[in-house]
């Protein structure tokens, strides 16, 4: 039988992660399987890790000898990942150690069944869209990035005046903070803060959401999943822009920049282990009160 490979990504700064991730690493070495890290993680986790217990991504390993990769921490971790894994197969597992998580598979208190059923390869994987998304200054592409949950086009100081348009029609133009350009996964994350609809996975959709538009129609937008959104900053804004993907890829935007996201033909791969129903999702991670409901099913959310 050919060696197993599975990566363990966490995070770096949190008591409860290091103890987690030394817990993982020594579940999976027991099983005869290879805790592999990136080397940061590596270096950051070296002081709480025999070395002989991993192998090294890149180094020792490649990317396409990975079953499954463990992702201990909050959404931001898992998003770490998928900058890692990106236009892999390698799918990612997530453990939440953080607050909400919505893109995690389980958490913590859950972690011997996680590790079991990984073990077992147990699992489905479910693909979700992402973003490609280009900048365009003069017709010259001066930034070519990607997105999970959402690019965002953001002031640097005084507001933005933007004109916004589908499939390179323009439909309005306003002033604003900005302009969210997200996936369904992304619709409970910024999108939401900044009051876009929650859009169930399954849907095959891209969302446009003004923050604090100075204008009548300024409503979010839901579109089919082959259009494309367009966000343009026009010369009546008194500064530069600047393009944030997933909160962690920064382009400064000159006047004049137009900015383009469309789908992705790269998705990211989340590894399953229970049919959970996305409702019953929401109404964890939110809180949401049900008591009181008389529906036909007999299953009552956790």
């Amino acid at each position: 039988m050919s060696e197993r490979h599975i990566l363990v990504v966490s995070h770096t700064a949190r008591v409860e992660a290091i103890e987690t991730t030394v817990s993982v690493v020594g579940a999976l070495r027991a099983a005869g399987v290879t805790p592999v890290m990136t080397p940061h993680d590596r270096v950051e986790f070296s002081p709480h890790l025999d070395s002989r217990l991993t192998g090294e991504l890149g180094t020792d390993v490649g990317v396409e000898d990975l079953e499954v990769a463990l992702v201990l921490g909050g959404d931001g971790t898992i998003l770490r990942a998928a900058e890692v894994l990106r236009g892999s197969h390698c799918p990612i597992l997530g453990v939440n150690l953080g607050h909400v998580g919505f893109l995690a598979e389980t958490e913590s208190h859950h972690l011997d069944y996680t590790i079991e059923r990984v073990l077992a390869g147990a699992f489905t994987v479910e693909e979700r869209m992402t973003l490609e998304v280009r900048a365009l200054l003069d017709g010259e592409v001066i930034a070519e990035t990607w997105a999970v949950n959402e690019a965002s086009v953001e002031k640097l100081g005084r507001m933005l005046e933007v004109a916004i348009g589908v499939d390179r029609r323009p439909l309005t133009s306003f002033g604003c903070d900005g302009i969210l350009l997200s996936t369904p996964t992304g619709s409970t994350a910024y999108s939401f803060s900044g009051g876009g609809p929650v859009v169930w996975p399954a849907v095959e959709a891209l969302l446009m959401v003004p923050l604090a538009a100075h204008a009548l129609f300024n409503r979010p937008l839901v579109v089919g999943p082959e259009s494309v959104l367009t966000v343009e900053l026009l010369p009546m804004t008194g500064g530069r822009g600047v393009l944030w993907c997933d909160g962690r890829r920064r382009t400064e935007l000159p006047v004049g920049t137009v900015v383009e996201a469309r789908r992705s033909p790269l998705p990211l791969r989340l590894a399953r282990i229970d049919e959970a129903v996305f409702t019953d999702r929401l109404v964890r991670k939110f809180h949401l009160p049900v008591s009181g409901w008389r529906g036909t099913t007999s299953e009552r959310p956790e």
